[in-house]
């Protein structure tokens, strides 16, 4: 009798711990911050090599693309603290440094040891600025 509850409770332990590996594992995989400029640049190093969304606003005229290539470096502030970026890929159309219409982007990527920001293949989501939202709502 006691030889079937060894058994049992052995059984229960392995699949215990099976399924807790497997789900530390798949959330340690997927997870991912949402974090402003400002917060990741008052303690970096908290952060390097973290998956994560960074939000901000790109600085006026500080997009450079090199020449004949799509590799982007800019500048991404919030709150007057600033952090480079670098992309390589398509921008959406909205994503601009003109002066006067500063794009809000959430950027999806890592922070390098350097203090920068990575952004990942398509990790670039500029939000579309306020005049379209205020056009909408005089309709």
């Amino acid at each position: 009798m006691a030889h079937r509850y060894i058994k049992t409770g052995i059984t229960a332990a392995v699949l215990v711990l099976a399924f807790g590996g497997l789900l530390r594992y798949t959330l340690a995989e997927g997870t991912e911050y949402y974090k402003h400029v400002d917060e990741v640049m008052a303690q970096p190093t908290q952060w390097e090599g973290h998956r994560m969304q960074l939000h901000g606003f790109v600085v006026t005229n500080s997009i450079l693309v090199k020449p004949s290539t799509l590799e982007y470096k800019f500048q991404v502030q919030n709150n007057g603290k600033i952090m480079n970026a670098t992309y390589q890929g398509i921008v959406p159309d909205t994503f601009k440094d003109r002066p006067g219409e500063e794009a809000e982007v959430v950027l999806k990527g890592k922070l390098t040891d350097d203090g920068g920001f990575h952004v990942e293949k398509d990790g670039i989501m500029a939000k579309c600025p306020s005049k379209y939202e205020a056009a909408k709502k005089v309709s």
